[in-house]
């Protein structure tokens, strides 16, 4: 029975069954993206490589409401959010279509006994494999995809179960652009089959959004075939606020912080450290704002919060919440629980000897920590497994910046969330995964750096 099907999370409605590939499908399609990268992506320019990623950034907004709705039934986000990510996508691919010249010119060393010259010249390697998750359908595939079709390498891409419908979308973009058979290939693959392709010497990496689990799993396999893996993994991302002049504004942040995307973000504001003057007001607004939104229908006008991705997840929410709870912490506030509408819940009370403080919560829950002071507060961010993101609010300059030198995250947002741009770099340290996407790095992890040197 194949893994690719809609359920659509607010009706529990199945759409149609995607059937997997068989083995000699994946084959085929493997060898199609080799093929394209030893014709088309050693023949065509750059200019022409940046128009057809311009051209796929246009028709993600010329088909923005059409590709919306597809992921606002795999798996819940509400509309305008599905909108915004929609356009997201197609600024990503205008970003490096519009810089593709410029990150890929030929780099100039100074060399040291002055004879001769030395350049480094960036191409691509040859075909990937693109491992996506269902929380960002488009957004995730885009900053794979852009930026290494634009380098010239080609793309098999594999997503998640549920996105059967958003992943034939996206492959539809590409050949209406004019990309070339075998330059961006969506396959319906198991787990099993994944393991066979990166151990193919045809494919030369790999790039996985996804689970710890998931991303150990791909890292395994592609180490003993000696194959570039970049991982991004899991995050419990702190929300550190040390001072602040707008505490409204303030607790508005943090909540569209936990709750965007129905909670379900990697880099979401998952642990409110709060300094000890400031955390009974925090505490109170934060939670007031937090679960005033009720779960909704996610096609339904103004819906802030829409259920999770599936029965299944809402089931391991409600378990780490319930085990958090039995381990001692305090609950402040959790409305009911319908389905897979899963109402804000904020806990305080959480210590470094219950789960709840190493874990990623995966949907609207919230944990507030009160610190005493500034370095706590660093302590206490420190303080998980993951290094994904981190938020700092402060109006004190200086703070700012000694605080961020100490967090350990991939990024640090100051005074704001929802920051997030194409042209800054994405990705984490620790168990949250290594290697940057978006930026100038995002077209940097893929590449062949050639250092050619001219004696005369």
């Amino acid at each position: 029975m194949s893994e690719y099907v809609v359920t659509n999370p607010a009706t529990g409605a199945q759409g149609a069954v995607f059937p997997t590939a068989t083995d000699a499908e994946l084959d085929a399609a493997l060898g199609s993206a080799d093929n394209a990268h030893r014709t088309w992506s050693r023949t065509s320019t750059l200019a022409e490589r940046t128009a057809l990623v311009q051209r796929v950034a246009e028709l993600h907004v010329e088909r923005r409401e059409a590709l919306a709705e597809i992921i606002v039934r795999e798996m819940g986000k509400p509309l305008d959010q599905a909108l915004g990510e929609v356009d997201f996508s197609g600024a990503i691919y205008s970003y490096y279509a519009e810089n593709g010249e410029k990150f890929l010119a030929d780099e100039q060393i100074d060399l040291l006994d002055g004879e001769g010259s030395a350049f480094v010249r960036r191409s691509s390697l040859g075909a990937l494999l693109g491992i996506m998750p269902w929380n960002f359908p488009y957004y995730q595939v885009a900053r794979f995809a852009g930026p290494n079709l634009v380098l010239g390498n080609t793309i098999l891409l594999k997503h998640a179960g549920q996105c059967p419908e958003s992943a034939a979308a996206i492959e539809q973009i590409f050949h209406d652009a004019g990309f070339p058979e075998g330059a961006y290939v969506n396959i319906y693959a198991s787990n099993e089959q994944v393991a066979g392709l990166i151990a193919d010497p045809r494919l030369v990496g790999v790039s996985l959004t996804g689970s710890e689990r998931a991303g150990a799993a791909v890292a395994e396999v592609a180490g003993r075939n000696l194959k570039k893996v970049v991982l991004e993994l899991g995050g419990s991302d702190p929300f550190i606020l040390l001072s602040t002049d707008d505490m409204d504004a303030t607790v508005d942040a943090a909540v569209s912080g936990r709750i965007d995307n129905n909670g379900q973000a990697c880099n979401a504001a998952k642990r409110f450290v709060v300094l000890g003057d400031l955390y009974e007001d925090f505490l109170a607004r934060f939670t007031a704002k937090l679960t005033q939104p009720t779960p909704s229908d996610p096609m339904a006008d103004g819906t802030v919060l829409g259920p999770l991705s599936s029965a299944l997840a809402a089931d391991r929410l409600d378990e780490q919440v319930d085990r958090a709870i039995a381990q001692g912490a305090t609950v402040v506030a959790r409305g009911d629980r319908s389905g897979t509408y899963f109402s804000s819940v904020v806990l305080t009370g959480v210590t470094a000897q219950m789960d709840a403080h190493h874990e990623e919560f995966f949907g609207p829950v919230a944990i507030v920590y009160s610190v005493p002071d500034e370095a706590a507060a660093v302590t206490l961010a420190n303080d998980t497994p993951f290094g994904l993101g981190s938020y700092l609010f402060s109006t004190d300059s200086e703070q700012v910046l000694r605080v961020a030198d100490q967090i350990e995250a991939g990024m640090v947002f100051v005074n704001g969330v929802g920051l997030d741009s194409p042209e800054l770099p994405f990705g984490g340290i620790k168990r949250s995964g290594f290697g940057r996407e978006l930026g100038r790095f995002g077209i940097e992890e893929f590449v062949n750096r050639k250092m050619i040197r001219i004696l005369k």
